[in-house]
């Protein structure tokens, strides 16, 4: 076993350095193979000349016939990383395929063995993944890197090894499949950022008149056009007030948020709805430190306006102007120095962060991984602490590295307490010439083109209607949105689709639903989808979900998610009780969140007024760190919502077939305006097993609009009159 272990090293360090390509007659070719390329030189010069570079198989999902340890999955050999490989057990014959996607013309196949290769072995292809066709046969092969033209097509690509050359199985450090293109030439990655990203430094003239001159524009703009993003490059910023409208958001572009500092303020407050915070929604703050001018800076938010990796020297106040009505929020991977005063928000939820005090709330806060929070005092107060949060993943962001923009991509914590940083410990950094850069005009089948070349995507601020699915299909990619860009999908397609593969990163970006009914505007991983992701989870961070507002809007699901492991940390899904276009059936949309995967974690989940479930869970083994929900507010009577003998669909349920389920910190409020008569059977609905927990959990009646009859099930007390008083119940069963 030593001598392997030295063949594994010195085959690792070969694969580091770049090596001409050898040709199949080079390295690998059978004994009439002269005679065969001959016969075919025109024809392999012109697949030549049209085989594209990208590397369609990068990241797709691979099987094997078998691996010879954990370590050496089929997935390694797709990974694009030259120190690790797939191994086969010890044995003939063996196999590796992947899986691309979509039927593509083939024209190359590039293989790089370990130092266990095959000697022969078939090239080979299919439509369906059950019957195969060859496309190349290689007898004598002698291993390393090799390449080999071929011709065909297929969804599937495999590599059949019928004799090893070695007494140790088959094993390739990599396996990429090259495909023919149309002639046009492949997308640039990186460029401009569009004329929607705003990009300041401390010496920028006029600056505080250009934060103005946005903020004018999108102070009360809810269901506006508009779409903006301040940069903020390194240095010290003095006497600047950011007062963010909508759909305007801020951020550093240092690798930490001290690098980015100013003195000043950050200010989100509700002069424009007479002192009233609760739809201050779309809009957030990133990667920054303030300094504010009289010691507490004020953030009077309701959903959908995250504030991250913040650094506040000083306090920071969340209730607007005058204490009026507040509606929720959320913090990550923030330091404030002094006290947090929500004052009248009504539910709130702060991950892996440090406070220097936090003083009131209403209903439902909630802290997890958080250094100075306050105790948990659910049954007598508003408050859930819990230690640490037990995965997290930060969202990727925007930096500068010298004059050139990177994106960071955070690495997965477990069992997290308090910031990320400035360590960043683990995590990779992306160029931008690895992004294809959205800007407004760009059309679905460029955005899908340069998703299969192998780009990652950065929406610019802008509003994108589609006429195609987007098609996440690489493990890996990085779909990141500036200045909440939205995207509109058109003709009720879904907006977006995920496969089941590793490590997708989904961060800051907007879906609004289309006039045409949508089956599903986001869903992550294929229908039966189980392939485990625990090492590398998918992340849905800051994507948000609507369905009316701005105009009429229809899906029947709002985002489903199949892959299992998948990790959602803050999300507001919102079917629309204001704007234009809402009505029971004019912006109808049945289900919020679908969770089928097993082993989802959701972290600050808001999910509101749905026609039915507005979460429906299927998953096993699933978990909820704080949940804020309102049902419908215009249900036109009980019996439009009676189904199954039950009034009222509950807003989160369990299915009956799960076994295994925990949850905390869940709140449910009734506003039923078209009928204050309706009373709901109960909250939530769960199945009563012993793996099945639900630990502090509420139901409101807004100022008497309708009553809950229970919390959970058959279980709690019912709410009654217009006081507001939550009826709790801190663990079921």
């Amino acid at each position: 076993m030593r001598l392997r272990c030295l063949g594994v090293a010195l085959a690792a360090t070969a694969a580091l350095v770049t090596l001409p390509a050898q040709s199949a007659s080079a390295a690998t070719a059978p004994a009439d193979a002269p005679a065969t390329r001959a016969a075919s030189a025109d024809t392999g010069a012109a697949a030549a000349a049209a085989c594209g570079t990208a590397d369609a198989a990068r990241g797709r999902p691979a099987s094997a016939s078998s691996v010879e340890n954990a370590g050496t999955p089929a997935s390694a050999a797709f990974d694009g990383d030259a120190g690790t490989r797939w191994a086969s057990q010890f044995a003939d014959p063996q196999w590796i395929q992947v899986d691309l996607g979509s039927v593509q013309s083939l024209c190359r196949i590039d293989l790089n063995w370990e130092t266990a290769y095959g000697r022969d072995f078939t090239l080979q292809t299919s439509t369906n993944g059950q019957t195969w066709t060859t496309l190349r046969t290689v007898t004598g092969g002698t291993g390393g890197q090799a390449s080999y033209d071929v011709t065909g097509s297929g969804r599937y690509v495999r590599v059949h090894g019928t004799v090893r050359a070695t007494t140790w199985g088959y094993s390739l450090w990599d396996f990429a499949v090259r495909t023919t293109t149309d002639g046009t030439p492949p997308i640039e990655g990186g460029g401009d950022l569009g004329p929607n990203v705003i990009v300041v430094d401390p010496s920028t003239p006029n600056l505080q008149q250009r934060f103005d001159e946005v903020f004018t524009r999108q102070e009360s703009d809810q269901f506006g056009s508009g779409r903006y993003q301040f940069l903020m490059k390194p240095g010290t910023y003095n006497g600047i007030n950011a007062q963010l409208g909508f759909y305007t958001s801020i951020s550093g572009l240092g690798l930490n948020p001290d690098d980015t500092q100013i003195n000043g303020d950050i200010t989100v407050d509700a002069g424009w709805f007479n002192g009233n915070a609760t739809q201050n929604f779309w809009r957030s703050a990133e990667n920054l430190a303030i300094t504010p001018v009289n010691g507490t800076d004020r953030w009077a938010v309701a959903q959908a306006a995250p504030f991250r990796r913040m650094h506040v020297k000083g306090g920071l106040n969340l209730a607007p102007n005058g204490y009026g009505w507040a509606s929720g929020g959320y913090i990550a991977d923030s330091k404030i120095d002094g006290t947090v005063g929500p004052y009248s928000q009504q539910q709130w939820y702060t991950r892996d962060s440090s406070v220097g005090g936090w003083t009131n709330g209403v209903w439902n806060h909630t802290f997890t991984g958080v250094e100075g929070a306050p105790a948990s005092n659910f049954d007598t107060g508003p408050y859930t602490t819990l230690d640490t949060t037990p995965i997290s993943r930060e969202k990727p962001f925007l930096y500068l590295d010298g004059n050139e923009y990177k994106v960071r991509v955070p690495a997965k914590r477990t069992n997290s307490r308090g910031v990320s940083w400035p360590a960043n410990a683990g995590g990779t950094s992306l160029p931008l010439s690895q992004f294809y850069v959205v800007k407004p005009g760009a059309t679905a089948a460029t955005i899908n083109a340069a998703l299969a070349q192998g780009l990652n995507l950065l929406f610019t601020p802008g509003v994108y209607h589609l006429n195609q699915t987007i098609q996440v299909n690489r493990a890996n990619t990085v779909v990141l949105g500036l200045g909440l860009a939205t995207i509109i999908p058109d003709n009720g397609i879904d907006a977006m689709h995920v496969a089941d593969v590793d490590g997708v990163r989904l961060a800051g970006f907007l879906i609004d639903a289309g006039p045409s009914n949508s089956d599903t505007l986001l869903r992550v991983g294929d229908p039966n989808s189980s392939a485990d992701h625990a090492a590398n989870p998918t992340t849905v961070q800051d994507v948000f979900i609507r369905i009316g507002g701005a105009g009429p809007g229809l899906a029947t699901n709002s985002m489903v998610i199949n892959s299992d492991d998948v990790l959602i940390d803050h999300t507001w899904i919102w079917r629309a009780d204001h704007g234009a276009g809402v009505g029971w059936e004019t912006n109808r949309a049945d289900y919020g969140l679908r969770v089928n995967g097993d082993d989802v974690l959701t972290t600050g989940l808001f999910v509101e007024h749905f026609n039915k479930y507005d979460v429906y869970w299927q998953g096993e083994r699933g978990r909820t760190i704080f949940f804020q929900n309102e049902k419908a507010y215009d249900a036109p009577n009980a019996a439009a919502i009676t189904h199954d003998g039950i009034v009222g669909w509950a807003a989160y349920k369990v299915a009956d077939s799960v076994n295994t389920h925990e949850a905390w910190a869940l709140g449910s409020y009734c506003n039923y305006t078209s009928d204050p008569s309706i009373v709901q059977q109960h909250g939530f609905q769960v199945p009563v097993k012993t793996g099945v927990r639900m630990n502090h959990v509420l139901v409101v009646s807004l100022g008497g609009m309708g009553q809950y009859a229970h919390v959970i099930n058959n279980t709690g007390s019912p709410t009654s009159g217009t006081t507001t008083i939550p009826s709790k119940i801190t663990r079921f069963p």
